[in-house]
């Protein structure tokens, strides 16, 4: 299961002797969502505002005030990325060694406050750096709470979850539009620019919410003060009746678990996938301002009219997780979603297109990116079995998709616009790629359960003990995929 390594012994579940009978399940799940979907969705929203807002200072004058060229702005968003796809499997690892309630909280004060110090730079070396900084404090928060979900839900509950979660990177968007243009009101005050205070302010309430969180992020279900000793031990046997095998038992981390993680064939398919829908996703996090603008609006109603896509996207986003948790089916509505995106960013690729018709394109294609994003995270937790490879595997293909951040950081170039054609070619070219290697996966999990039905799986059961079953993990013949 999920457990810290220092709580061996006595946190063994297997190891207890609590009746669950009179355990109401359905009263349960709603505790542990009413502890935990609210508050890591409002964690994740501070996150993806704090590493976007960059493009809404951007409209505010950012670039004019710091004497910046275009590639140097380009520059400041793609540093970001590399730290912040180098250090997620780092920080699951470290995550599983320690407590949630320490290390998520330490991480958002850290990314907070080099936040705030982003509103105090005055040339392009001072932002360059603090941006640095800012990918490399920020990248334990996404992978590990997406691992720290699949610690506590069963498969078919954590698409759901999983999209509510997500989606607050689509109220970011909408709710970072507003904020923006209501903080760039401030221009002038303590002689600081609009912009900022969007930076100044924003982190701040990153530390405020990352102080807090010493006291409101509970750890794993074994430990979870908030639930009595028999809901702990019911939500363990629950999972382990799911089919996660480690649900309940000690995993030590070894070399030879993450070399498990690299070569499943699974891992790079996926890896695709992400890398396709991430492409699309920054580009409309970091640039929308920018290409709504370039549509003739003036930048205070460029803010504005950014909220209406994220709005849809959001809705989008959580119909799609539960969707896809009520019918057990997660490769087609992959491919539906990076339909939609497809035709979004093909409406804004061609030339004769208006404003109004490049404009809606927006609205398919954050309809169809962020749902797709929110369900592929589900797709890989759900075919990842084994504590420490669902969380090296979710945050290997959380970091190779994040690396294109740092691509769409340097596609939507300021003299390419209003049409931006150089930016939705790469963007459809990445869609195209995830679309592919959905069905590849989607057509080769469905070809392996058959064989596992047939039983053409079993030669690998040796001893057929306990031991054997939990170090096969999802190989196990016994263990089915998620399509």
């Amino acid at each position: 299961m999920c457990l810290p390594e220092s709580k061996k012994g006595d946190s063994d579940v297997e190891k207890r002797d609590l009746s669950t009978e009179n355990v109401d399940e359905r009263a349960l799940v709603r505790k542990i969502d009413l502890r935990l979907i609210p508050y890591l969705s409002f964690l994740y929203l501070l996150s993806f505002l704090d590493r976007a807002n960059i493009g809404n200072a951007k409209i505010e004058g950012l670039v004019t005030d710091l004497k910046m060229t275009d590639q140097q702005y380009l520059w400041t968003l793609t540093v970001f990325f590399f730290p912040y796809a180098f250090f997620e499997v780092p920080s699951n690892i470290l995550l599983k060694k320690l407590r949630p309630s320490i290390w998520i909280p330490s991480i958002m004060i850290a990314w907070g406050t080099c936040m705030t110090l982003m509103g105090t730079v005055n040339n392009f070396q001072s932002l360059f750096t603090t941006r640095l900084f800012l990918g490399v404090t920020e990248a334990g928060l996404f992978p590990g709470v997406a691992y720290y979900l699949s610690c506590w839900y069963r498969k078919r509950e954590y698409g759901l979850r999983a999209a509510i979660f997500l989606s607050a990177a689509t109220l970011s968007g909408a709710f970072g539009g507003l904020l923006a243009a209501a903080i760039a009101k401030m221009d002038g005050v303590g002689g600081r620019p609009g912009w900022s205070w969007i930076f100044i302010l924003e982190g701040l309430a990153t530390v405020l919410a990352g102080t807090i969180s010493f006291w409101l992020v509970p750890d794993f279900p074994d430990t979870a003060k908030f639930l009595t000793p028999k809901e702990q031990a019911f939500t363990i046997s629950r999972l382990q009746a799911d089919d996660q095998l480690s649900a309940g038992h000690i995993e030590v981390f070894k070399f030879s678990r993450l070399w498990k993680a690299l070569k499943d064939w699974k891992t790079p398919v996926t890896m695709l996938i992400t890398m396709g829908i991430d492409g699309p996703l920054y580009a409309l996090a970091l640039n929308l301002p920018s290409i709504i603008k370039q549509l003739g609006y003036s930048s205070t109603r460029a803010q504005l009219l950014t909220v209406p896509p994220y709005v849809v996207a959001c809705v989008v986003t959580i119909s799609v997780g539960y969707a896809a948790d009520r019918t057990g089916n997660r490769g087609i509505f992959n491919l539906i979603c990076l339909s939609i995106a497809i035709s979004g960013f093909i409406m804004n690729i061609i030339p004769s297109s208006g404003p109004a018709v490049r404009y809606v394109g927006m609205f398919f294609a954050a309809a169809g990116v962020y749902p797709c994003f929110g369900n592929t995270m589900a797709w890989t937790a759900n075919n990842a079995e084994g504590s420490y490879k669902r969380g090296i595997v979710i945050a290997m293909v959380i970091s190779w998709g994040n690396l294109q951040g740092a691509v769409s950081s340097n596609i939507y170039r300021a003299r390419d616009a209003p049409h931006y054609l150089t930016g939705h070619a790469v963007s459809l070219a990445n869609l195209s790629i995830a679309l592919v290697a959905s069905i590849i996966l989607w057509v080769g999990l469905k070809a392996e359960n058959r064989k596992r039905e047939r039983g053409e799986r079993k030669y690998r059961i040796k001893t057929g003990t306990e031991e054997e079953r939990l170090e096969l993990g999802d190989l196990h013949p016994d263990f089915r995929y998620t399509t």
